[in-house]
Order: structure tokens, then C-alpha cells, then sequence
């Protein structure tokens, strides 16, 4: 089966692309430079040189797939340019879109976020969650935007199916998209110390290797114009952290950090970033999300499409046997 990856050098898409290539599928990725390519690792790996703005290499990519898996996003915390979050996750995404309509694709999978359904306070969030509150960020509010897109291409006869990971974590590059990976590597070294809050905040973790499940599942059984929340567990912070210590066999100190205190911090990385040009690890807009409870459910993907969790000790001891064959 021949597919096209966009986002093939991310954290979900380089793993994709390894698992789409070990099951033997003609795989084409969506690839800046040749550079990048030559990160991709296994067999029926084909360059599609160019990005979302080249109509061109959309149209060459999607051309004779039954399958195309849209990965390819702007998620960083602090874009040097301000539209640029709009121009790849929204105006990127319209372009991919309109070349896999022209391509008459027989499936389009892309990857949403979680995010997009809001904070779940005093509730358990699920496809059918009315978001009321307002986005923390642009990378929410610009895959909210492209979803909304999603759904018109869908009437126009594109099928389109989207999956919403949570937080997510495993082997793989240990960039923005993989925090908690990072977190738990730098607990390792004793060199993290910070509990955001008072540790009660509930968030959900999912292991990569799910989530690449869950996309495989939602190509062979997704229907067109649904979601799908790729989730796992939903934790509290302080749980998060003890099932590391566990898991590590590594007590560290620890503190709770008031979320204020982290706001006024970021906003001084903030400012010496637009005095300095270098990237600020958080941004106040991120840290506010830590005021709020995201306890989301994956029972819609269990049900209908078989997906499956790993228990979040079990992906935390895979993550840390990979953390310590790669030093």
C-alpha cells in the first residue's frame, strides 16, 4: 500500500514512518532537505521534497495513495514569527487537503490534538465536550481552526478521520512534542526538581507506541468525518512523579511550585527571548494550562476501533530501559 506521511521527521511521524515501512508499505514523506531524509530509517522510504506551502509536492505525494497521514505541525511554545502557527496548522493543512481531494485519496488521517477539547474540570473530557473556556495557546486554537476545515472537506467528499493524542511520551527525539520524555531524563541525572502547583492537576499520558497503534487503527477502521482521542491514563502530577521514582529506582527532592511563580518566570524567559532571539523553554500561555484538570477518556477509539493502552508504569519502564541504552 503506497502512503504519504507529512510530519515524518516529528516525534509520532518518524515513528509512523518506521512502522508503516516494517509492515512493507510504500511510504513517501513530505521532507524539507536531504538532510532530514537521511534521519528516516528503514526500507520502502521514498523523499518527497518540499513542505505545506508547495502545491506541487502535496499533489506528487498524495498522488495514487490510499492512505495519507498528516502529522506535519507548528507546536512550539514561541514562534519568532506570530502567524507562523496559522500558515502551517491552518493554511499548511487547507493545502494538503485540496491536493488530496484533487488525488481522490480513499483516506486521510490527521493528527489533532487533545488539546482542542479544553480543560476537563469536575468532568471526564470526551469526543462530545463543549470547549468553554478559551485557548491557552495558538497552537489550540490553529488545530481547533483546522479541524473545522477537516469537517468542510469531508462534505466535499474528502474522507477525513482525526485522531487527538494527549501528552505523549516514549522513545524518540526528546523535542517539544516529547516533554515528559525529557522530564524523565533529566529526574535520571538529578537535574529535575519541579512539581508544577500544588501536584493534583490531572493530566493524561500516552505511550508512542499506542498512539502509532491508534493511527494505523484509525486508517483500517476510522469513519470519515470522526474523532478519536489517543489517550492513556489520567494522573496527578505528584502520581506522575512517584510512578517515575518507582520506576527509575531514583528519589529526588522534589518541590510544588506555585503556577504564579512559573507565570513570572516564564514571562523573564519571555522578554530575554525577544531581547536575545533564543526560544524561551515555556511561555506564560503553556503554564496556565497547569491551573486546570485535562482527564480525558479514550473509551470512542477503545470501542470502535480496538485501540489498546499501555499501563503508564509499563511505557515509563520502556522509556527509561531506552533512556539508558542511548547514554
Amino acid at each position: 500500500m503506497k502512503c504519504f506521511v507529512t510530519g515524518a521527521n516529528g516525534f509520532i511521524g518518524s515513528r509512523l514512518v518506521e512502522k508503516l515501512s516494517a509492515e512493507g508499505h510504500e511510504v513517501y514523506c513530505l521532507i524539507r532537505s536531504p538532510e532530514k531524509f537521511v534521519a528516516l530509517k528503514g526500507e520502502h522510504i521514498h523523499p518527497v521534497f518540499g513542505d505545506l506551502d508547495n502545491s506541487s509536492a502535496l499533489l506528487q505525494g498524495s498522488k495514487g495513495c490510499e492512505v495519507v497521514y498528516h502529522l506535519a505541525a507548528f507546536a512550539k511554545p514561541w514562534p519568532e514569527d506570530a502567524n507562523l502557527s496559522y500558515k502551517i496548522n491552518v493554511e499548511g493543512t487547507i493545502n494538503l487537503f485540496e491536493a488530496c481531494l484533487k488525488n481522490k485519496v480513499k483516506k486521510l488521517i490527521f493528527t489533532s490534538s487533545a488539546a482542542v477539547f479544553g480543560p476537563s474540570d469536575g468532568q471526564i473530557t470526551d469526543e462530545n465536550a463543549i470547549r468553554n473556556t478559551p485557548f491557552f495557546n495558538d497552537y489550540e486554537s490553529t488545530k481547533a481552526m483546522a479541524e473545522k476545515f477537516a469537517l468542510e472537506f469531508v462534505s466535499k467528499g474528502l474522507p477525513v478521520v482525526i485522531v487527538n493524542p494527549t501528552r505523549v511520551f516514549g522513545p524518540g527525539p526528546i523535542n517539544e512534542s516529547n516533554s515528559i520524555t525529557r522530564i524523565i531524563k533529566l529526574y535520571q541525572k538529578g537535574l529535575w526538581h519541579i512539581i508544577p502547583g500544588n501536584g493534583t492537576k490531572i493530566g493524561n499520558y500516552v505511550y508512542i507506541d499506542d498512539v502509532i497503534e491508534g493511527h494505523l487503527l484509525a486508517a483500517k477502521k476510522g469513519k470519515s468525518g470522526e474523532r478519536y482521542i489517543l489517550g492513556g491514563e489520567n494522573l496527578t502530577f505528584d502520581q506522575l512523579f512517584q510512578s517515575v521514582s518507582i520506576i527509575t529506582g531514583k528519589t529526588r527532592l522534589l518541590f510544588h511550585i506555585p503556577v504564579w511563580f512559573m507565570i513570572i518566570l516564564a514571562r523573564i524567559m519571555e522578554l530575554f527571548a525577544r531581547i536575545t532571539g533564543i526560544p524561551p523553554l515555556i511561555t506564560p500561555q503553556w503554564i496556565r494550562k497547569y491551573l486546570h484538570h485535562w482527564n480525558l477518556s479514550s473509551e470512542k477509539a477503545i470501542r470502535h476501533l480496538g485501540y489498546k493502552i499501555t499501563p503508564f508504569e509499563v511505557g515509563i519502564m520502556k522509556t527509561t530501559t531506552w533512556l539508558n541504552n542511548k547514554a
